[in-house]
């Protein structure tokens, strides 16, 4: 039937309104007014368990309430109204819609009580509320001051597909709802069987929501797994699905390990504010006793910061290295703080009683093999970079010894770009100062100026010839300096060093289009000069021994990864570099190129790859065809016989069911850069999935050149919209005084809207 336009005051004295042929009435109503805004409302937070939205139904999808102007504040529309003055009744027949506010009620029908202050809809019973949460009801029946009700045959579905199932919901004292014989779960239903249960949902007897407290409670609960009984708690309750912080228990994990023995931890969050929360966290374990832990977070308006903090009275020791002690502790900090728009700080410190405690324990990764803590402080203006660092940096391996620490107070770096080119080109203002003490080397405090200055011009043809020039001073005051024949500490000894360099760089990058894309071919070449100086070693090489010779290295003008070290002499580079753009997304990129030493001393070690008047050739592949691959590889062959003296290659793929990833590093022995033997590893991970839940996972970390796996694992996952299972078997071969070689079984289980909880055996 079509809505027609009569308008009518309502009366209770009047008598029965009918509506015309083929229309439906429509009613502008004051007298129910507050009562019926008082039902709606009262109504939806009735029956709606926690603060979660609920999402529309078909029926109520295309269906606006309309514009209610100021004074008539609801419309009624119904097939027929009939009004009963004998015993104060009013009823709505026939599809019923109520329109407040933004609110919308429709019903088969409608009923309301004047002597019993009562309002009551029947049949098909949906409210829409102003941000479009459904609830959908057989009957629902409000009393007393429309506060407090029951509704029967409750079913609600929230916004993220949650269902909520009752056969009477009561709501007593205007904030808690009492749903008896009710059934929850997140899952979806099966679309080709709605019939079908879920993965897994939770019945009780009863369930109440408090709403004060943010709680659901569950009486008689017992938990299903596609219908079948796993779990029954005469008493269960946890946050409000919706509520993102609330005090209370986590999930507990439980373990065994030889190391342990068997283990349980039951977390307790602390809730305190908005802004700032705790986490208590023992870890009960058979044969080591009771680790305590804690993690304190707070947010501020300006930033945020984090303390962790565990300890340990060990009922059993080790009989050799850190472990060897009554109590084995650390505190780890992090935060970071805006002061302005231009400043900020932060730090991130662990102070900790031995090398391996945290490993141990699990609490970093078994892998982590030097401790770095900082301080920082950093500046971003619109040409200028600040920032100032002060660093620990500590040594965790049975192979260092006490001695292997540095403290950095601190390191400063400065950037600055002139605003106004000068000579047609960028001049930039860089500066560094050093404040450095070691244990097992010498004692560094430096002071570092440099200006640069370059230019890019094009020519007609397409060529780019870039001058540049730098001019570098440095002073240095070095002490504690080893010197082998005394076997003694040198005494303080200051030095001043500076150089000046000059060069050009040039390309031809040569452009065509194809069929398949743009291809770009570039012969790019340097010729860099400047003057040798004295002897180097003066200055102990503190922050320049990390040199990796690769194509991203090629052209640039100095190649020391630090400060300590300088390049000197005349060198040239040159190299050709190949890039194709893809009409469809994808990308590839090869580079191959090698430098010269022209003139002047050569600081570089031997092994680098550089010594020699020619270096070694540095090879880089760069391939992205589309979503489904991604490669990287770049490589050094000797310049003599092509001998491959390092490879590193990175692979990532997504074909199918099939997922993956690959590392692979290959490098030569580097005694001047610390590495006393050749390296071989590979690191892969794959996932393969079997059907739309079931997947096959794994991982492995394998020394090639020793022969032995570092880590390895393997493992089955199930994972649909509400719940996910996996099964997971790892092993570490890792030695390092109490750190052993150890295996585990994981079993972890993920509920939506309840947590995660874990089983570990080994």
């Amino acid at each position: 039937m079509r809505v027609i336009d009569h308008i009518a005051r309502f009366d209770a004295s009047a008598g029965p309104a009918r509506p015309k042929s083929g229309g439906r009435l429509r009613h502008w109503t004051r007298h129910l007014t507050v009562v019926q805004a008082a039902a709606i409302a009262v109504t939806l937070a009735a029956i709606a368990p926690n603060p979660a939205h609920a999402q529309s139904q078909q029926p109520l999808e295309g269906i606006a309430a309309p514009k209610i102007e100021s004074g008539l504040p609801m419309l009624l529309q119904a097939d027929e109204m009939i009004y009963d003055n004998q015993n104060n009744k009013v009823t709505a027949l026939g599809n019923v819609e109520i329109y407040y506010s933004s609110y919308t009620l429709l019903a088969d029908k409608v009923i309301y009580n004047q002597r019993t202050n009562t309002l009551a809809a029947e049949g098909n019973v949906r409210i829409k509320e102003p941000d479009g949460a459904v609830i959908n009801a057989d009957n629902i029946t409000l009393t007393d001051d429309f506060r407090d009700g029951f509704i029967r045959s409750l079913k609600i579905v929230t916004s993220d597909d949650a269902r909520i199932a009752a056969s009477r919901a009561t709501r007593v004292s205007g904030e808690t709802t009492v749903f008896d014989q009710a059934v929850y779960t997140p899952c979806k239903p099966c679309e080709d069987d709605p019939s079908k249960p879920p993965t897994w949902r939770i019945k009780a007897t009863k369930v109440i929501h408090k709403k004060s407290e943010a709680t659901i409670e569950y009486k008689h609960a017992r938990l299903e797994m596609k219908g079948v009984p796993v779990l029954y708690a005469p008493y269960f309750r946890h946050a409000d699905p919706t509520v993102k912080r609330k005090s209370g228990f986590l999930f507990p994990d439980f373990s065994h390990s030889d190391n342990l023995g068997f283990t349980t931890e039951t977390p307790y969050y602390f809730a305190l504010a908005p802004n700032y929360d705790f986490t208590f966290s023992p870890l009960f374990s058979e044969k080591r006793g009771v680790l305590l832990k804690g993690k304190w977070r707070h947010r501020t308006e300006n930033g945020r910061y984090s303390i962790e903090a565990a300890g340990i009275n060990a009922w059993d020791k080790f009989e050799q290295g850190p472990g060897n002690r009554d109590f084995r502790g650390s505190i780890k900090s992090d935060g970071e703080f805006d002061i302005n728009q231009v400043w900020s700080y932060g730090w991130d410190v662990t102070a900790e009683t031995d090398d391996t405690f945290r490993r141990f324990y699990q609490l970093d990764n078994i892998l982590t093999t030097e401790r770095v803590s900082e301080i920082n402080l950093t500046g971003i203006g619109d040409r200028s970079y600040f920032d100032a660092r002060l660093y620990h940096f500590g040594a965790l391996t049975f192979e260092d010894t006490a001695t292997s620490e540095a403290i950095v107070h601190p390191v400063i770096d400065y950037n600055y770009i002139f605003s106004d080119p000068v000579l047609g080109g960028e001049l930039a203002y860089n500066s560094n100062v050093l404040s450095l003490s070691s244990e097992d080397s010498a004692d560094t405090n430096r002071f570092i100026n440099e200006l640069t200055w370059r230019r890019s011009m094009i020519s007609q043809g397409g060529q780019v010839f870039t001058p540049f020039f730098a001019a570098r001073g440095d002073l240095y005051k070095v002490s504690n300096v080893f010197d082998p024949v005394t076997g003694q500490g040198t005494d303080d000894d200051s030095t001043a060093r500076g150089m000046v360099t000059g060069g050009l760089e040039y390309r031809y990058p040569f452009v065509a289009h194809g069929r398949i894309g743009s291809h770009v071919v570039e012969p790019i070449g340097q010729i860099i000069a400047r003057p040798s100086i004295q002897d180097q070693e003066a200055v102990p090489n503190q922050d320049a021994r990390s040199l990796v010779f690769d194509d991203t290295l090629l052209f640039d003008i100095d190649k020391f990864s630090g400060y300590d070290r300088i390049e000197e002499g005349t060198r040239a580079n040159v190299g050709l570099r190949y890039t194709l753009q893809g009409n469809n997304g994808g990308y590839m990129r090869a580079v191959v190129g090698q430098s010269y030493q022209i003139a002047g001393d050569n600081e570089f070690a031997f092994e680098s790859g550089l010594r020699s008047v020619r270096s070694d050739y540095v090879t880089g592949l760069y391939f992205q065809p589309g979503q489904m691959l991604g490669f990287v590889g770049q490589a050094r062959f000797n310049e003599d016989n092509l001998d491959l003296q390092r490879t590193d290659i990175t692979s990532n793929l997504r074909l199918g069911p099939l997922t993956g990833s690959m590392t692979y590093s290959n490098l030569r022995a580097q005694p001047a850069l610390g590495i006393s033997e050749d390296r071989e590893e590979i690191l892969a991970s794959s996932t393969v999935l079997l059907t739309e839940f079931w997947s096959v996972f794994g991982n492995i970390r394998f020394d090639i050149e020793d022969d032995q796996r570092i880590t390895d694992a393997i493992g089955i996952r199930y994972s649909d919209d509400c719940f996910a299972l996996s099964v997971s078997y790892t092993e570490s071969f890792i030695r390092d005084r109490d750190i052993t070689p150890d295996e585990k079984i994981l079993l972890r289980f993920q509920f939506k809207h309840l947590g995660a909880f874990d089983v570990d055996a080994g």
